[in-house]
Formats: structure tokens, C-alpha cells, sequence
């Protein structure tokens, strides 16, 4: 889901700039009228192709009506055909001859994102109450230094993986203080998290380049290099995503360190700093396995086609050692083993830093 939403703060500007670039224009429509169907057959399964008869919702062509021929058109088959009421985004241009080219893209979704946001929002502030709205903001602030300063940078042709350190620190500075207050226990978190990235990201830097892994990913790739007139660093992109998709998981494991040192040191004043450190180190073992486990599963669940591929590698003419070395395999295997490290390195440097710097005030 990281990964996506890094994916889309990158190809939403690009798009937009293109679309300006090129006159054309995005809309969203309804569908008023199924005029024919057709269902066709290739390797990938049962398709259908359709005419449509369309109502603009919004642009240029607001409240008129749209024919849209998509029978016959190879670029347009559907695996679930369109239906009377659905809403859908449509995309605008003109051929050299001026004449009007209308395509559909895809459903418009943005109503049922809007409900599950309105979910989330009732759930973090029913929940987390005023600690829950102090994260939510921390939340809009991480998401302003990535869309303003991170994606920006990124396109203007700067180093991914120095601009994602920045960054990063800066948005996990902020989230820190502002969810847990300006006092030592916040410092600590803060040198942990900065001291984690850093080596995460030495990690990356040598890892990504023993394993010569470019940072090509496929269509999307091509894509962000062809808009960018070449300008971004596809294996700096790599580790940016890398460190970026590690944040949330190095804040979770190291506040909650921090907290447990806390804890036993109220609990226990006459324990030494070593016996904290032992104690709250056992405590973070159970940590990384839940923690190594979330990680894992998350690049999962966001590459499940590519692990279906490396499970069925022999089935299409590949072992075990080829489909392993595919640069696309490769990649997702390299990346979580990096975030998983990061994590597991998190623990020791949190649980010292507390446990000989964090001092509590006795009554």
C-alpha cells in the first residue's frame, strides 16, 4: 500500500503536467446507455468490448452526451463490462486531424475511497481521541512533505535517496514532538529513528548496488522516464522507496521501545541501566518478529502477482535460481530483506539510547 501511494504522488503531478502539455483532458462521466457488447477470446481469458453512450459530468462536455465506440478498439477490453449508472473517468484528446478522441480510462472510485476516509477519520478520533487527531495531523504533514518537497525534488533531477533521508528526518522529527511532546523521551526516539534511517540507507546504498538492481520496474518506470524527459535516477527511486516504505514501521518500533524503557525504569528505580537495557531488549525481540512479520507482509500483499510468478517458475521454464535473479523478483526480495534489517537494528540502538539516556524524575 506504501508503495502505491508513493507510486500515485509521483504519477498524479507527471500526468497533469502532460495533460497540459498536450491539451487534452480528464472527466468523469456516467454511463447512460449499454448501445452494443461484444465478448472476445485471448490467452488471458473471456473479455468484453462495448459501445457506450455517455453523459459528462464535469469539463468541457459537462451534461452532454458522449458516444464512445469501444468495439473493435484492441486497446479497450474490460474483464468486467461497464453498466448503465456506473461512473467512470474518460479521457479527452484530439488526433492530428482534430478530431475528438474519447477513451475510457477506468471506474470512478473516488466516492467509495471518500466513504472509507470518512471511516478511518470516525475510527482514529473515537478511538485515539485527541492523541488520535494529533497523529492525523502528523499524518497531513508527512503527506505535504512528500508531495512539496520529496516528489518535486525527485523530478527536478536531485538525489533520491539524499532527498528521502532529509525528508524523511524532517517528517519524523515533527511527528514525534508533535504526538509525544517536546521532552527527552522524544529526543531519544528522534536519535534512534535518525541513526536507523541512516544505516538503513547505507544498507540500501550497498545492497541495491552488489545486487546491480536499476530500479526498473516495467511499464511504469518507462513511463515516469519518458515524462520526465530522463531526468530521474531510477536506482535512487528504488532506495527512496525503500526508506520511505521503512518510516512508519522504524516510528512504531522505536516509540514503543522507548515506552517500555520508560516503564521499567517508573516501575523499577534500583534496576541499573543494563538490566533495563537486557530486559527491555527481550521485549524487543518479541517486537521484531511481529514487526519483521507486518513488513513482510505488506510487500506481500502490494507485489502478490510476482510471488504467484516465483512460486510457479518451474511452469514456465525457469528454476529456482533464475526466477530469483529476475531483476523485478529481485528487487521486491531486496527490498524487504532492507526494511527488515533496518527494524531489527532499530531495537538495540532505541533500547541503549534509552536505557542509558532516558532518566526519570523520582517523587
Amino acid at each position: 500500500m506504501k508503495k502505491l501511494f508513493l507510486l500515485l504522488l509521483i504519477i498524479l503531478p507527471i500526468s497533469s503536467l502532460a495533460q497540459e502539455q498536450q491539451s487534452e483532458e480528464m472527466f468523469k462521466a456516467r454511463v447512460i446507455e449499454i448501445i452494443q457488447q461484444e465478448e472476445i477470446i485471448d490467452e488471458t481469458g473471456n473479455l468484453v468490448q462495448q459501445n457506450l453512450k455517455l453523459e459528462a459530468l464535469e469539463g468541457t462536455f459537462k451534461d452532454q452526451e458522449i458516444i464512445f465506440e469501444g468495439i473493435g478498439n484492441y486497446q479497450f477490453a474490460a474483464t468486467q463490462p461497464y453498466k448503465e449508472g456506473d461512473k467512470i473517468i474518460v479521457s479527452y484528446s484530439q488526433d492530428i486531424e482534430a478530431n475528438d478522441i474519447f477513451f475510457i480510462l477506468d471506474y470512478d472510485r473516488s466516492n467509495s475511497i471518500l466513504w472509507l476516509a470518512i471511516i478511518f477519520l470516525i475510527s482514529i478520533l473515537v478511538v485515539g481521541r485527541w492523541k488520535g487527531f494529533r497523529s492525523l495531523l502528523a499524518l497531513v504533514f508527512s503527506f505535504i512533505v512528500i508531495l512539496k518537497f520529496i516528489v518535486p525534488q525527485i523530478l527536478a533531477g536531485a538525489n533520491p535517496v539524499i532527498i528521502s533521508v532529509v525528508g524523511g528526518i524532517i517528517i519524523l522529527i515533527f511527528s514525534i514532538y508533535f504526538t509525544q511532546g517536546i521532552n527527552r523521551k522524544a529526543h531519544i526516539a528522534n536519535a534512534s529513528l535518525i541513526i536507523s534511517l541512516f544505516l538503513t540507507a547505507l544498507l540500501s546504498l550497498w545492497f541495491t548496488k552488489l545486487a546491480r538492481l536499476s530500479g526498473y520496474s516495467g511499464e511504469a518506470t518507462e513511463f515516469l522516464l519518458e515524462s520526465s524527459n530522463g531526468s530521474i535516477n531510477l536506482e535512487g527511486l528504488l532506495l527512496a522507496g525503500i526508506l520511505i516504505g521503512t518510516l512508519g514501521v522504524l516510528d512504531d518500533v522505536i516509540v514503543s521501545q522507548v515506552s517500555t524503557v520508560e516503564q521499567l525504569k517508573q516501575a523499577n528505580p534500583d534496576l541499573s541501566n543494563k538490566q533495563i537495557y537486557i530486559r527491555s531488549l527481550k521485549v524487543g525481540i518479541d517486537h521484531i518478529t511481529s514487526m519483521i512479520n507486518t513488513l513482510f507482509f505488506a510487500y506481500a500483499g502490494a507485489s502478490l502477482p510476482l510471488l504467484i510468478l516465483f512460486t510457479q517458475s518451474e511452469a514456465i521454464g525457469l528454476n529456482f535460481s533464475q526466477a530469483m535473479n529476475n531483476e523485478i523478483i529481485a528487487t521486491e526480495i531486496v527490498r524487504t530483506l532492507l526494511g527488515s534489517i533496518g527494524i531489527i537494528l532499530s531495537i538495540p540502538i532505541a533500547n541503549y539510547l534509552a536505557s542509558y539516556f532516558l532518566t526519570i524524575k523520582k517523587n
